[in-house]
C-alpha cells in the first residue's frame, strides 16, 4: 500500500488553513515544512490532517489512525 497519498508537507497555504483549529490529535499547531497525515480520530467530520506522529498507519484498513484511538482500538 502506498502510504504517501495520506502524507503532505505543510505549504503557506496549507499552513493558513490548519493553524486556525490546530492539529486535532495533539492540539498544537502546525508549521511550515513539516508532514502531516490524513487521518481518522475521535473527533467529529471524518478524516482530518494531523502531525504524522501522532498517527498509525493501520495496515488492515490501509488509513492513518490517530495514535490514541488506534490504541484503544488494539486494547478491546
Amino acid at each position: 500500500m502506498d502510504k504517501s497519498r495520506f502524507k503532505m508537507m505543510i505549504d503557506l497555504q496549507k499552513l493558513n488553513e490548519l493553524n486556525a483549529e490546530g492539529c486535532p490529535a495533539c492540539g498544537g499547531k502546525f508549521t511550515l515544512g513539516e508532514t502531516v497525515v490524513l487521518a481518522c480520530g475521535a473527533w467529529e467530520g471524518g478524516a482530518r490532517y494531523i502531525h504524522e506522529n501522532e498517527a498509525v498507519f493501520d495496515e488492515k484498513t490501509s488509513t492513518y489512525v490517530e495514535r490514541r484511538c488506534y490504541e484503544a482500538g488494539r486494547s478491546r
